[in-house]
């Protein structure tokens, strides 16, 4: 199941949102160009490892921030990117590019700190933007709960385009990560706790980065809802 876009415009271009893949997508250039040894020591120096911090002073205070900025591998970063894409620009239209820029980031160091705090002796760095990125989709869900997602559901050769509410594609996003952070060490790998934390900050945090009397919501679906109910070119569309 995979999100394509939401039916809800921007009313102004996503600055803020396009440096930030940009700056994620540069960073992991810098990644690819280490030799082996060269990446494990930046993990271990900016990537979150909860038992340094837990451990006392001296210890790599700055990581739960920097931890945000660095990916293990292209399907890691392509996916958060093209998460940060659909959702990032309409919450930056709520709040302008700095205040999006400065709630993305405490997201991020948030969704660390969930981590840190479920796992305080793990010796594992935390990396990802998935975190950042929860806070950015619980934001969405807060003011655009009444937008509508366009999905891709693969059945077999054939695609299945559905729309569903972002309400139930958050909340089942959600669901999905509780369940996981039940199952994690069978699963392992995936820092479940970073985006439920994430998601839980940016759910409870958005309205400190709105400006009063600043920028309204975009409440009306545009031209991409419209072309919802075009008849399909291939595959099959269902609207939930």
């Amino acid at each position: 199941m995979l999100p394509l876009y939401d039916t809800i415009p921007g009313r102004y271009p996503a600055v803020a949102n396009w440096l930030l893949i940009a700056a994620h997508v540069f960073v992991f250039m810098f990644e690819l160009g280490l030799s082996d040894p060269e990446l494990l020591r930046v993990l271990f120096t900016f990537g979150m490892v909860p038992a340094e911090l837990t451990a006392g002073p001296p210890a790599p205070y700055w990581s739960p921030l920097t931890a945000v900025f660095l990916h293990g591998g292209w399907v890691h970063l392509i996916a958060n990117m093209w998460t940060l894409w659909i959702f990032g620009d309409n919450v930056e239209d709520r709040m302008g590019p700095a205040r999006f820029v400065a709630f993305y980031l405490a997201c991020g160091v948030c969704a660390s700190l969930a981590e840190l705090i479920v796992h305080p002796t793990s010796t594992v760095p935390v990396i990802g933007a998935s975190g950042a990125i929860a806070g950015v989709m619980g934001a969405y869900l807060a003011m655009y709960h009444h937008a509508r997602i366009v999905l891709l559901i693969p059945l077999f050769f054939w695609p299945l385009f559905v729309q569903v509410s972002a309400l139930f594609f958050l909340f089942y996003w959600f669901l999905v990560q509780l369940v996981s952070s039940s199952l994690e060490p069978s699963l392992g790998g995936v820092a479940y706790w970073a985006h439920i934390g994430g998601f839980v900050a940016g759910f409870a945090l958005h309205r400190l980065f709105i400006p009063h009397g600043g920028r309204a919501p975009c409440d009306d679906e545009g031209p991409l809802a419209r072309a919802w109910e075009l008849p399909p070119r291939g595959g099959r569309r269902v609207r939930l």
